[in-house]
């Protein structure tokens, strides 16, 4: 496993990390954004809350997304969970290991348990829409204090 460099916090007795150099949704899926292509998967406080995932529902290769569309679910024993795309452009690769071995993404949310490579197209835009690692650190948190509330 690499080493990735990441933002901490801890509530509770769960400690969540955020994967710095990536954008997030509010939703809790982020992106990594290199030369136009953007490797997309689901934080660490997403799969935390969902649970162990057992089944991964990915878009064909080849599929256009819009933000914000849904493009894909992970099913956990607690929730099946509605992946919306962070971004627009096209689906170039998915993650064949996570669907064989999906719990990847409990294992390693910001390695190998990525999902799809999308050749975006608007980023410029679809930017405005999404948070810095240290602004989504913020709103994981306060999602994370509500849920330890609601317990």
């Amino acid at each position: 496993m690499v080493e990735i460099e990441c933002l901490e916090a801890q509530v509770d007795k769960f400690v969540f990390k955020v994967k710095k150099g990536c954008y997030y949704t509010k939703e809790g899926i982020w992106v990594q954004v290199e030369d136009g292509i953007g490797k997309v998967g689901v934080s660490d406080f997403l799969q935390q809350k969902s649970g162990d995932v057992a089944f991964v529902n990915l878009p064909e290769v080849g599929t256009t997304l819009k933000q914000g569309q849904e493009m894909g679910s992970i099913e956990t024993i607690k929730a099946d969970v509605t992946i919306t795309s962070p971004v627009s452009g096209v689906v170039q690769e998915t993650n064949r290991e996570v669907e064989v071995k999906p719990e990847l993404i409990n294992e390693d949310p910001y390695g190998e348990g990525w999902l799809v490579l999308v050749e975006m197209s608007g980023f410029e835009s679809d930017r405005e829409n999404l948070l810095t690692a240290e602004e989504y650190l913020e709103v994981m948190k306060s999602q994370a204090e509500e849920e330890a509330r609601e317990r």
